[in-house]
């Protein structure tokens, strides 16, 4: 699998080539709140690009027909009038025009239905087909042994052949149980259309929402996807808070303190250069190609 770190320059492709005169890109873009989103990454992510394209909604699904409000409650709000208003579950389509760039977003998020999954992604498939997406990209986040002072490790995968070897990415090896998220990116793919899953670890001891540093990491894996520049200063100004509060939560818990410790550790030495063959052979190939020219005149 292939992990994006935040802090680093971006290494990859974009996830399309550039159009031709004329021609634009359509990409939905799709996050649902619960079990996919751990800290409320994805979503959070996915409101950011709503309001930073200032996004206009084009259609909603029913939420009648796919949530139990048991399970998924209805909220009271208050409007700016102060008049009380019931917010329901559902699921809100948007689109926004760049007018700068050849692009054109689709911006898919609600809350993983309760139930009838397979007519909840046919309906989300009509508006692949009404709004002529080439490319779909879903976004999700999950709880993982990582730690928080480290960054965000955001995992791409995808099952089409051409952006896989585009982005040098590969396919997901996971089998499990899935969510929304797994299942619109299985509908998707067989119903042709290309796609791309994102997923952020979140560190599980700091689960709760928000998750600023994971949103921050998906935000620049997205940014790089699309080739699009997002000002993200003020979230990454609420990541290193996010973080420094971490640190302070942690060191009033010794046990958790050395938890923490252990991920560093592992994470830190994971990240080192395998001492393989290949990698020696190379070594002492540059060794080698350093000596002659250190010595040019030296025969061997």
């Amino acid at each position: 699998m292939n992990e994006f770190d935040a802090d680093a320059p971006a290494p990859h492709p974009g996830l399309f080539p550039t159009p031709q005169a004329g021609e634009r890109v359509t990409v939905m873009l799709a996050a649902f709140e619960g079990w996919n989103d751990a800290g409320e990454a994805a979503s959070d992510a996915l409101r950011f690009l709503r309001r930073h394209f200032s996004a206009q909604k084009v259609g909603a699904i029913d939420a009648d027909d796919y949530y139990d409000f048991q399970f998924t409650r209805p909220t009271v709000r208050r409007s700016g009038t102060g008049r009380r208003r019931i917010k329901w579950p559902t699921t809100k389509v948007s689109t926004a025009r760049l007018e700068n760039l050849p692009v054109d977003l689709v911006f898919v998020q609600g809350t993983e239905p309760s139930y009838r999954w397979r007519a909840f992604t046919d309906e989300l498939l009509e508006y692949v087909e009404d709004l002529e997406v080439d490319y779909l990209v879903v976004i999700g986040a999950l709880l993982a042994d990582v730690p928080h002072s480290r960054p965000i490790p955001v995992t791409a995968t995808s099952e089409d052949e051409t952006l896989r070897e585009r982005l040098s990415i590969e396919a997901s090896q996971y089998e499990g149980p899935t969510g929304i998220v797994g299942v619109f990116a299985d509908v998707a793919d067989h119903h042709g259309t290309p796609t791309v899953s994102l997923w952020a670890a979140v560190p599980h001891y700091v689960a709760q929402a928000p998750s600023p540093k994971a949103q921050l990491a998906l935000l620049h894996r997205i940014e790089e996807l699309l080739q699009i520049p997002l000002d993200t200063n003020e979230l990454a100004e609420d990541a290193e808070a996010w973080e420094r509060g971490v640190n302070e939560l942690a060191t009033e818990d010794p046990e958790v303190a050395a938890y923490i410790h252990q991920l560093e550790e592992a994470k830190d030495t994971a990240d080192l250069p395998e001492a393989t063959g290949e990698s020696i052979a190379r070594e002492f190939e540059r060794y080698l190609k350093r000596r002659g020219k250190e010595n040019p005149g030296r025969e061997s």
